[in-house]
């Protein structure tokens, strides 16, 4: 690097990005090495802007040539930053539309630049800085702080920065500016089909200026002008221009057919979107690069599309028809999870089909990854761009414009991967429509002609390597679910939503070795229906073996529309055994979330045994959200204790639904002198003294009479501000409606009514729903009945005689009168923790429990993530010693100390350090404060341990550093990382380490 540059490096050598001149980790690439020749984007920077480094949050994907969906930070260095050269450098970065950050750097001070934020104008460039540092030490340790690698790499940086989202990234800006032009088109008497072709092609001759393809002086020399707006405002230029495309593009984006030039009104609102016109005359920055922005979000403008909001409803289209279709775009880093597995290792030539392919998004990415393979790192040819789109890529959907776009998607990513696109007579394209991507019903598609042409062969359907997709996850109600009946195959069927369906279809088409990666609604997989358990473990079986990734976390951006949560299905891309499931739990985090990227960390994976999934179906859910612990704990709970519906069941009672007063279709006039209870009438533990006679005649399932005797325990079915149950006990007879879940104890000792709401209101019953409920911790903060019936309860007759039971009983009855305080609810959690006799580890589990479980809700979600402070680090240590106790004691000469780094409240990492000493006796814990920064500290431990550790923490990564008689515990600062269950869990890995060599007892 130049002389010039010297300030840069010494900027990066103080966040952390280089060490001793070389990149720091993987996430790292300087320009002009291997690395950063192979990236995606080299050829399509701008003159103006080549960055001298960057930082890659997934530095794996690179083996793809990069992917459309990791954040980049670039770093750039400059003499003197101008407004205008700045100005330009931003928009090149938002258009990149992944990347939170641009660093310029001259001699005198560090500027940050919000890359998500809308570009501005030159004279405005400064409005997107986030702040500016000087070339001080002090200064520069602020930098690392706010955005070095390791705040980068932990996701620090997002807590610390909560205005840098996406909210007006170029996909989010680009499908708001084409809904409007769509519609203003439609309103002008454009006919829908007609106004969508229209922006498909702009859009397309736009790419092409934008990358060279089509120069200036081409469109001056055809058109009489050298600017597509100015051509657009021409309806003669415009013909000319379309002529000579459809000429030498052809394809389907432009028709063997002449294709009608639209009014001059509908080319002038084109014309005025592409001039960055406002609706009062005044122009303004023209934001959009099409030869930068990925291709694959200019695939979303399907979504748009499908939802246009104007649309005819005649026609059966619109918001609500695409939605009760399932019509949902795929976000690109779902798309990027699947295939960065189901296309690894594979050789380039290989056919790719996916049967729901809406707007291409699958596709696309599947071209661009297949031929990079092909390729073998050398830039590919022309042939081999063109062979794999026309050979290897198939789709198939109901809607044509979805096709449409899908085929103007696959043009654009050829085009991308073309490493000179000239001369522009030689670029033209073959349809796809008909050939490779089908208009029809997945299910009957084969019978169609084309559909027979393309997917049969003379020994019937075609075969294909890899399937991928995101069908549709939407139940249509009864008649929807008549016509899966009559298609089925003998297969269980999911009782709601097709998702499953699809993927039975799917297999059709596949051989013994085809790889599955497809999106699937998660509910079946969670459910307590046997139907639904059945359906998804046909499907796991059949596909064996089988990595499900649980996205329900990531529903609220992910797929904000959609009603039910998301599972990534990955079946045959991995050796593993057969008889086992990978199950991997996507966590939320602001990062994630703000910059709409998946996060994954090797603690997210596990296994499951089928065999088990089998035995127990309660066991798949806590295998996602839960840890070792966990498990045993549960598998104590289910062997010593029977469910509460068994217990009900002895007592002659049960858990019954509540009033539905719907259509009022059936006589209730037996129950019009009893008091109704709704939703707000019952609080924890009371029930309102000023309750309403239910006055009503008439309700659809007014239930028996018998449902409503006192004593009644009553269980709300959805949680109110938090993960405890809302529980009551009334003492007189009452009418609750279906908002609760009711249980007579008419028959019975009114004490077992007291016992059982406490056990349910309790830390434990929190946890439990949790690890095993099949909606709450998942997409909705409701327990159903068969959730609530579940749970195991202890012999009631013994357990109510019990000192813990009447602790419990007592409780219960004072919170009748007076709502429990803090004090009050660790009392009532110790007692159901006595009652059932758990230890101090299980004690430990359930309490981390309600923490896991507070996530459902904003508050929780946001103190998961806040830094770990010293009680929470000594929360975590005592139950770390208190596990490796047990094991000293055994020859009661050693014990362990616990060293707890107090670390700046804002540094993206906690430490702790536990050390073997030669005492008997209980282990001690104390802080300590370590000298110098963060990243010297690290350093300091990777000398004296001969490992490289800051190079070693990449991403989420979590570090256990060994030495003689010692061991080191670094992780991200998040609170949930640092949980009394985290230290359970540690110190379990640190005895099996111990085991393969380490220190002794």
């Amino acid at each position: 690097m130049s002389e010039l540059a010297e300030s840069l490096l010494n900027v990066l050598e103080a966040t952390g990005y280089l060490s001793a001149g070389r990149p720091a980790a993987s996430s790292v690439t300087l320009a002009g090495s291997d690395d950063a020749r192979t990236s995606r984007y080299q050829h399509t920077w701008h003159p103006s802007f080549a960055p001298d480094a960057w930082w890659r949050s997934n530095p794996e994907s690179e083996a793809w040539g990069g992917s459309a969906v990791d954040l980049t930070v670039y770093f750039k260095f400059v003499e003197e930053p101008a407004g205008a050269a700045v100005a330009e450098w931003q928009k090149e970065v938002w258009n990149r539309g992944f990347s939170p950050l641009l660093w310029v750097v001259s001699p005198e001070r560090v500027d940050l630049y919000n890359g998500f934020a809308h570009p501005r104008a030159p004279s405005e460039a400064t409005e997107n800085r986030l702040d500016t540092f000087q070339h001080l030490e002090s200064k520069l340790a602020e930098l690392d702080t706010l955005a070095g690698r390791l705040a980068m790499e932990t996701g620090e940086f997002w807590r610390q920065n909560p205005h840098v989202d996406r909210s007006d990234s170029v996909d989010r800006r680009l499908l708001k500016d084409l809904t409007a032009l769509e519609r203003d088109l439609v309103h002008a008497g454009l006919v829908r089909d007609e106004a969508q072709g229209l922006i498909g092609r702009s859009i397309f001759t736009k790419y092409l200026t934008d990358r060279g393809i089509v120069t200036e002086q081409h469109l001056d020399e055809l058109c009489g002008f050298d600017d597509l707006a100015d051509i657009l405002s021409d309806r003669a230029a415009t013909q000319s221009l379309f002529e000579w495309l459809r000429e030498r593009f052809n394809g389907d984006m432009f028709s063997s057919s002449p294709v009608p030039v639209p009014d001059a009104e509908h080319l002038q609102r084109v014309a005025r979107f592409l001039k960055a016109e406002e609706p009062d005359g005044q122009l303004s920055l023209f934001p959009y690069r099409f030869d930068v922005i990925p291709v694959e979000l200019i695939s979303s403008i399907y979504e748009q599309f499908a939802h246009s909001e104007a649309a005819d409803a005649s026609t059966g289209s619109g918001p609500n028809a695409a939605k009760h279709k399932g019509v949902y775009y795929t976000p690109l880093a779902a798309v990027s999870l699947l295939l960065d597995e189901v296309l690894n290792g594979l050789t380039g030539n290989e056919t790719v089909l996916d049967l729901t392919c809406g707007s291409g998004v699958f596709l696309v990415e599947a071209l661009r990854r297949l031929v990079h393979l092909k390729s073998a790192g050398r830039p590919p040819s022309r042939q081999t761009i063109r062979n794999t789109l026309y050979q290897q890529v198939y789709g198939v959907d109901s809607s044509e414009a979805a096709v449409r776009v899908a085929a103007f998607s696959l043009y654009l990513a050829a085009l991308e991967l073309d490493p000179d696109p000239q001369p522009p007579h030689a670029l033209r394209f073959e349809p796809l429509e008909g050939q490779t991507l089908l208009v029809g019903d997945a299910w009957e598609i084969d019978k169609t002609p084309a559909g027979q042409e393309a997917l049969t062969t003379e020994n019937g359907l075609r075969q294909f390597d890899v399937i991928v997709g995101n069908p549709p996850w939407s139940f249509k109600g009864k008649a929807g679910t008549a016509a899966r009946r009559a298609r089925s195959s003998g297969r269980a069927r999911s009782p709601r939503g097709e998702s499953l369906d699809f993927v039975e279809r799917a297999t059709d088409f596949a051989h013994e070795r085809t790889r599955f990666g497809v999106i699937v609604n998660a509910t079946p997989f969670f459910s307590r229906s046997r139907t639904g358990i059945d359906a998804a473990r046909a499907i796991v079986e059949s596909l064996s073996p089988v990595t499900l990734v649980n996205l329900a976390e990531l529903s609220r951006w992910l797929f904000p529309r959609a009603n039910m949560p998301a599972m990534a299905l990955l079946a045959r891309h991995r050796e593993q055994p057969a008889e086992q499931m990978t199950l991997v739990q996507a966590r939320w985090s602001p990062a994630g979330e703000r910059s709409h990227t998946i996060e994954l960390a090797p603690g997210d994976v596990t296994a499951l045994p089928l065999a088990s999934w089998k035995r127990n179906a309660g066991l798949f859910k806590a295998v996602f959200l839960g840890c070792r612990h966990d498990l045993l704990l549960l598998d104590k709970l289910w062997e010593k204790y029977d469910s509460l519906e068994a217990r009900l069941g002895a007592l002659g009672t049960n858990l019954k639904t509540g009033l539905i007063f719907g259509n009022r279709s059936q006589n209730a006039t037996f129950l019009s002198r009893l008091p109704l209870a709704g939703s707000r009438d019952i609080d924890r533990f009371a029930v309102s003294d000023s309750l309403s006679m239910l006055g009503q005649e008439e309700a659809e399932r007014p239930r028996e009479l018998e449902n409503y005797r006192a004593p009644l325990l009553l269980v709300k079915e959805f949680m109110r501000g938090g993960p405890r149950l809302v529980t009551a006990v009334s003492e007189r007879d009452i009418v609750f409606t279906d908002s609760f879940f009711g249980i007579s104890f008419a028959e019975n000792d009114p004490d077992t009514a007291c016992l059982i709401s406490g056990i349910l209101s309790s830390t434990l019953a929190s946890w439990y729903f949790l690890m095993t409920g099949s909606a709450f911790g998942l997409w909705m903060r409701r327990l159903k009945r068969a959730d609530v019936l579940s749970i195991p309860i202890p012999d009631l007759e013994a357990a109510v005689k019990s000192d813990a039971g009447m602790q419990l009983v007592r409780l219960v009855r004072a919170f009748h009168c007076s709502a429990p305080n803090e004090e009050d609810w660790e009392s009532l959690d110790d007692a159901v923790s006595d009652l059932y006799e758990l230890s101090a580890e299980d004690r430990i589990v359930v309490r981390d429990g309600l923490f896991q479980a507070s996530w459902q809700w904003e508050p929780g979600r946001l103190d998961s993530v806040a830094p770990a402070g010293l009680t929470h680090l000594e929360h975590y240590a005592r139950a770390f010693l208190g596990s490796m106790d047990a094991w000293f004691s055994v020859s009661n000469r050693r014990r362990m100390r616990a060293e707890l780094f107090t670390l700046p409240e804002n540094a993206p990492l906690r430490v702790v350090r536990f050390v073997i000493e030669d005492a008997p006796g209980p282990s001690e814990l104390k802080p300590v404060s370590p000298e110098g920064t963060l990243r010297e500290v690290l350093t300091r431990i990777g000398e004296s341990t001969r490992m490289p550790i800051t190079g070693s923490l990449v991403g989420l990564s979590e570090l256990r550093v060994h030495a003689e008689d010692e061991v080191t515990i670094i992780k991200p600062a998040a609170r949930r990382h640092w949980m009394g269950i985290c230290g359970l869990e540690d110190a379990d890995a640190v005895v099996r380490d111990s085991v393969r060599g380490g220190f002794d007892s």
